[in-house]
């Protein structure tokens, strides 16, 4: 780029106390050749996050602290784009990592195709065996249908991306960040920017490397809140949803009636047997590349998504607005 833009990343950040230092510093190392900016949005959690956040600004005045009394991950980012000074924002969280070139590539794309977001992939890597376990699962079909945030695809339209680069004029247009979302606020986001003529683009080159939940319990909630809040956005916006997002609940309903039904009519059992067999060889395949100890744990996360993410869905309750129960 002759004349790059001016930039601002913006990061929404609850307990990230672990990570942050390397997901700054590796935003501040990508050496976008324009003026750039980042915003951190720091609710109060239990932890060091905001010193953290503090000690880093002092070092870089690139860096601007704002505090999020809610601690809600929609309220941070709105008040973070209200904090960034310029007009393209990128947004970024705790727990990712920009691949190194993110930001002048997403630039470069935004102004080629003249799209109001753009984004790419969801790259899940982990440190210990069930971490890498549940990074196997986040980037299969298997795991997740086939979601090009997550396992990739051709450069194109979209329905959503992963974080993204904004024209700060479609956040404005949009109306910015509905704060009734705790959950799936990128995806409704991206919704109404579409509704308002504005194009949300894909492209697989941006990457962003995600560092996974790393527990049953953590991974089960984090997919509990993403079934509860997709039903939420169907409810909010109309023919939204497709057979993609009704598979888990689908799913669990036809494992649960096989379970119960077949100590009436034995038959009935062939529905779970065959999801626990599909699952289990499916996975061992999908992790067989990682090692025995990977591979042996992706069937039972693969069944913690797909359960969570059903009986989110499922007991997700009209007007429900529920609260934040994990990081960002």
């Amino acid at each position: 780029m002759d004349h790059p833009p001016p930039i601002s990343v913006i990061m929404p950040l609850l307990n990230e106390e672990e990570h942050l230092g390397e997901a700054v510093q590796a935003i501040l190392d990508q050496g976008y050749p324009g003026e750039l900016e980042l915003v951190l949005a720091i609710g109060r959690g239990h932890d060091n996050t905001l010193g953290v956040a503090r000690r880093l600004a002092g070092r870089d005045p690139r860096i601007t602290v704002v505090e999020n009394p809610s601690g809600r991950t929609p309220d941070a980012l709105n008040l973070a784009v209200a904090a960034a000074g310029h007009d393209i924002v990128a947004r970024v969280d705790g727990h990712g990592f920009l691949s190194p070139g993110y930001l002048e590539r997403a630039v470069t794309v935004l102004e080629e195709t003249g799209a109001a977001n753009v984004g790419g992939v969801m790259y899940a890597e982990g440190v210990t065996p069930f971490e890498k376990a549940v990074a196997v699962a986040m980037r299969s079909r298997l795991g997740v249908g086939g979601a090009r945030f997550h396992t990739g695809g051709q450069a194109g339209p979209a329905d959503t991306v992963y974080l993204g680069v904004f024209r700060r004029q479609w956040l404005t247009r949009a109306g910015g960040y509905d704060a009734r979302f705790s959950r799936a606020q990128d995806w409704e986001l991206n919704y109404r920017i579409r509704q308002a003529g504005g194009t949300v683009w894909f492209d697989p080159e941006l990457q962003v490397r995600y560092r996974p939940r790393p527990s049953v319990r953590r991974l089960a909630l984090q997919y509990r809140d993403y079934g509860r809040w997709r039903r939420v956005v169907a409810r909010e916006h109309k023919g939204s949803i497709n057979a993609r997002y009704l598979a888990a609940p689908t799913a669990l309903v036809a494992n649960v009636v096989g379970l119960v039904g077949g100590f009436f009519w034995a038959p009935l059992w062939v529905i779970p047997a065959t999801y626990a067999t599909a699952i289990t060889v499916g996975g061992l395949a999908i992790g067989r590349h990682d090692g025995p100890a990977v591979a042996v744990r992706v069937p039972a996360v693969l069944a913690t998504m797909h359960a969570s993410w059903g009986w989110g869905f499922l007991t997700s309750r009209p007007g429900q607005l529920l609260p934040d129960t994990d990081e960002p």
